[in-house]
């Protein structure tokens, strides 16, 4: 990793949105040094020159200068406005270039899958970024995945990456994966129309014709009632 010079500049005030905004308003954007066996420091520095360190990468390995002091820090914490995204505050942690670190690298991705390309399958990425354990001054910009192997039901899980820097995940993460495409059953009209309708089950039996009405029922609306026949007398 290239190291990158900044100039930065003591700040006296600090906390509030008026010593902050005074200092957005030079043009400078405010920060402060923390770590290692020091106190921490506010300072600020140029918005142009960190707007083209922060072009180097999230892990960019820096050597800050300000007042006598110069100490090789990295970029921690970067704070930026919701609305214009503009770099409004930093966050520079001391390091020793003879002490490896814990680091977070970008996954690039090389190449087309087979399973892609010729089969018709799907490239899923799972980790976008590696956890590392190196020297600052062995810091990748990003780490490259090669995946024009992958065949459908192919992955590629941590402990088959290649780099040159110890990897600190859990050797069995799968990186990225290539799977069959599902495919989307459409129902036709005709389907649709033929489909069975649900059966409707009757509430009640009905009454068979010329069945007699059971005892104790009364006639329906509009029917005459039956007349008996009259018996001959004895």
């Amino acid at each position: 990793m290239q190291q990158v010079n900044v100039s930065a500049q003591p700040r006296e005030k600090t906390g509030g949105k008026g010593a902050i905004s005074s200092v957005l308003g030079k043009g400078m954007v405010p920060a402060v040094v923390y770590g290692g066996e020091k106190s921490p420091v506010s300072v600020m520095v140029g918005e142009k020159d960190i707007a083209g360190v922060l072009k180097f990468g999230d892990n960019a390995l820096i050597k800050l200068k300000y007042g006598s002091e110069e100490e090789n820090v990295i970029i921690k914490v970067v704070q930026r406005h919701v609305v214009t995204d503009r770099v409004i505050h930093l966050d520079f942690q001391r390091i020793k270039l003879t002490d490896k670190m814990k680091f977070k690298v970008h996954v690039k991705l090389v190449g087309e899958p087979q399973g892609v390309k010729i089969q018709g399958g799907i490239m899923e990425h799972a980790m976008r970024e590696f956890n590392i354990l190196c020297l600052p001054t062995e810091i990748p910009k990003e780490i490259e995945v090669d995946v024009t192997a992958l065949k459908i039901g192919d992955s590629i899980r941590v402990r088959d990456v290649k780099s040159k820097v110890e990897l600190t995940d859990d050797p069995n993460l799968v990186v990225v994966s290539v799977i069959a495409a599902k495919e989307e059953v459409v129902e036709t009209p005709a389907a649709a129309a033929g489909a069975a309708e649900p059966e409707v089950i009757a509430k009640g039996k009905k009454e068979e014709e010329g069945a007699a009405p059971a005892a104790g029922a009364k006639p329906a609306a509009g029917a005459k009632p039956e007349e008996k026949k009259a018996e001959p007398k004895k």
